[in-house]
């Protein structure tokens, strides 16, 4: 609006729901006293409530001369229209009503911000493939998967022409998001629209906004509305991705014919991906998972006596689906992708993979406090090649960049290249206990194992037999496997050691077991009898690969060692055949097994960073 050239004063009238401030403050504050006008006056308008009807408010000036006679009046019809985008930046399941702090993202337990989950897993029941890899919704179950965002208006029934509301991302956020819409407020209510034809229920869910569509004009409803968006997350954090992702929403002004809309208001929410997390033996399983193979009937049979007495679901993959494939530890299988039931994968770029990238190879220890620092979430363990090795095999930097990414779970490096198949699962294991910490390190121990011999033989047991028909007295006769086994203890011995730093343990808080190794190719270990710290871990039953070791008064003194260490913290072993299915296979029941459990009471984005 501009003054009159020779205009010295104004003044300002307005209908009731109109306020405005003047800048610099006028002396005379009287309705409709002339205010001198100068270069630096500045007239701000605002509105205390949205229009019924466009054009239904107005706020006049009017401009006068030196002797204050009228030179000329200029009216504004104003149209005010409230919108808010908004999410569930306080995190308690509702989506709260322009929340202030819905722009922005912070840890701890006085934080904000809302959440978005990967979609990871499938709602199909054939052809099973990653939701997130296809850009549609095909059931309601999927929008579970996702975070509802709501666009809130109030307004008249149409915007003025010209005049529209644009949804829009930035490239970068393109790649790890995708946007729905619902054409119905209760659409995820709606029951019935699990059994639409996928056609007419892809359409009731539009998409908004991907990597393809950076920004779509979204419509406006008029009158007092809500309209509902699914976000769905694409990608978990990684070296490239620190997980928070922003959408905007504008309303855009028409300039004059031919040139682009200009944004007048812009609101913006911000979601943080949720991290992937692993879960502890010492978490409560809910299934176990096996794969049958031609030669495994005993190994199934012991894991169906296990599960059975431990009151889970037993999942077995049968052939058809693994393809001849034991090693459920080993990677995912799309006999498990299901409902709430996904995988992520990283792909190794012009880089050797070796069996260190396999999930034998990748623990995860108990919540645990070190030196005033908290994990409540518990610490990644991988196996790499030692400090100072120039040929050793590690765990391939793609899934090392992804484990470190996710920050809630601080990865530990142990040293697992003096394996042959190189595995933590190999020499360490948590349980859980009713005192201390809440649970104890398991390790694989050669001393333990030669002291226990040692005993044996003492005893006069020296002649018991083993599985191979040797000796007692044989085994400790053996120099070549004393030396190879001096070696094997020195390895877990520096693991150790490791460990009880970063873990903030003390010696009270780990039991050694006596499980002896010995040396293949490269000078390579594996286990000498069936690995009992491999184990399966149900609650306060424990699944253990059955070691056939010497037998005194027709009972293995293994076992019976084992059994003694376990029941002493209220758990119950039950030793499972795995010798011809996998022992020889180079691995043992955990290697066979996997186990879906309940996620931890801690919510991880309540973690102080």
């Amino acid at each position: 609006v501009f003054a009159p050239p020779s205009s010295k004063f104004f003044s300002v009238k307005c209908t009731p729901n109109v306020q405005y401030r003047i800048t610099p403050s006028p002396q005379d504050t009287a309705p409709l006293a002339p205010i001198p006008l100068n270069g630096n006056s500045v007239l701000f308008i605002s509105m205390d409530r949205a229009s019924t009807f466009e054009n239904d408010s107005k706020l006049s000036v009017q401009y006068y001369g030196e002797n204050k006679d009228v030179l000329g009046r200029a009216v504004l019809h104003l149209t005010a229209v409230e919108i808010s985008l908004d999410v569930d930046a306080d995190r308690d399941g509702i989506v709260e009503r322009n929340n202030p702090n819905k722009g922005s993202w912070m840890w701890g337990p006085n934080g904000h911000g809302a959440i978005l989950l990967v979609n990871c897993d499938s709602e199909r029941k054939y052809g099973k493939k990653l939701d997130s890899e296809q850009d549609y919704v095909s059931r309601v179950s999927d929008l579970k998967d996702m975070s509802l965002m709501v666009l809130r208006t109030r307004g008249p029934a149409r915007l003025p022409p010209g005049y529209k509301l644009t949804m829009h991302i930035s490239q970068s956020d393109a790649e790890n998001v995708r946007v729905f819409r619902s054409r119905s407020s209760d659409a995820i209510t709606n029951t019935l629209s699990e059994y639409m034809p996928l056609l007419a229920f892809v359409k009731d869910y539009p998409l908004v906004l991907s990597s393809e569509v950076l920004s779509q004009e979204v419509p406006y409803l008029g009158g007092a509305a809500e309209m509902n968006f699914y976000v769905e997350g694409l990608r978990f954090l990684d070296k490239d991705f620190d997980g928070l992702i922003s959408i905007n929403l504008s309303l855009l002004e028409p300039i004059s014919p031919g040139f682009p809309e200009t944004p007048i208001f812009t609101d913006r929410v911000v979601f943080r991906v949720a991290p992937w997390i692993m879960t502890p033996n010492t978490l409560n399983p809910v299934e176990v998972f096996v794969c049958s193979t031609s030669d495994n009937y005993q190994f199934l049979k012991g894991m169906k006596k296990l599960v059975d007495k431990s009151g889970y679901k037993l999942k077995i993959c049968y052939e058809y689906m693994n393809r001849g494939d034991r090693w459920m530890q080993v990677g995912k299988r799309s006999g498990k992708l299901g409902p709430d039931f996904g995988y992520v994968e990283r792909v190794a770029d012009n880089e050797d993979v070796s069996s260190l990238d396999s999930f034998g190879n990748l623990e995860v220890s108990p919540p645990v406090s070190v030196n005033g620092k908290n994990y409540p979430l518990g610490r990644i363990i991988i196996g790499v090649a030692f400090p100072t090795a120039t040929q050793g095999r590690n765990m391939t930097k793609v899934v090392q960049d992804f484990l470190w990414a996710q920050k809630v779970q601080e990865p530990i490096a142990l040293f697992s290249d003096w394996l042959l198949v190189g595995h933590v699962d190999e020499f360490m294991t948590f349980v859980p206990a009713p005192d201390r910490k809440g649970f104890r390190l398991l390790l694989a121990s050669p001393d333990a194992g030669y002291k226990l011999f040692r005993g044996l033989q003492n005893d006069g047991h020296g002649q018991a037999i083993m599985f191979e028909e040797i000796t007692v007295d044989e085994i400790l006769k053996d120099e070549n496997l004393q030396a190879e086994n001096n070696y094997v203890q020195s390895c877990i011995d520096w693991n150790r050691d490791v460990l009880k730093r970063e873990l903030g343990l003390d010696d009270e808080d780990i039991i050694d077991l006596p499980i002896l190794f010995k040396l293949l190719e490269e000078n390579r270990a594996v286990a000498y009898y069936p690995d009992m710290v491999n184990m399966i871990v149900l609650g306060k039953n424990l699944g253990i690969p059955k070691p056939f070791g010497p037998k005194v008064n027709g009972r293995c003194a293994l076992e019976a060692e084992m059994c003694s260490l376990m029941e002493a913290l209220g758990l119950s072993c039950t030793f499972i055949d795995d010798f011809s299915s996998y022992h020889k296979l180079l691995g043992e029941v955990h290697c066979g097994s996997n186990v879906r459990r309940e996620s931890f009471d801690f919510k991880w984005w309540n973690l102080e960073m």
